[in-house]
């Protein structure tokens, strides 16, 4: 097996992954797992889809992430990872699919709209 690359996308963040067999290396932006995402629930977000699995341990992964925060960018690279191990076992799909990680969340900031406050919100209105 060669290097499955894939792409990975929530709100503003972009996650392109790098997968080799290897022995669970996960490097983001230069930075071991542990560094870039500090939190547990942000580590276990990112190795979701390997931990449903049982691949953790098993492969190296080199990351690219840009755009967003940090949750935004932990779900990217979920999505990524999770399209990877798709390409890599077909068998995999039918567990990742049941717990929803090979959807894509499409929901994004609704935006400011002109003579408004915010996007929804509006001004107080006076009858007279």
């Amino acid at each position: 097996m060669e290097v499955v690359n894939t792409l990975g996308r929530r709100k503003a963040a972009v996650a392109r992954i790098y997968m080799t067999p290897g022995k669970g290396e996960i490097v983001i932006n230069n930075k071991p797992l542990e560094v870039y995402f500090t939190t547990g629930v942000l580590q276990y977000t990112a190795t979701q889809a390997l931990l449903l699995t049982n691949q953790l341990g098993k492969f190296d992964i080199k990351v690219n992430l840009d755009g967003g925060g940090v949750k935004g960018q932990a779900e990217a690279l979920r999505l990524a990872i999770s399209r990877a191990l798709c390409e890599i076992d077909a068998e995999n799909r039918s567990v990742l699919k049941a717990n929803g990680l090979l959807t894509r969340d499409s929901r994004v900031v609704e935006r400011k709209k002109p003579g408004q406050p915010k996007a929804r919100k509006r001004f107080q209105f006076s009858k007279r």
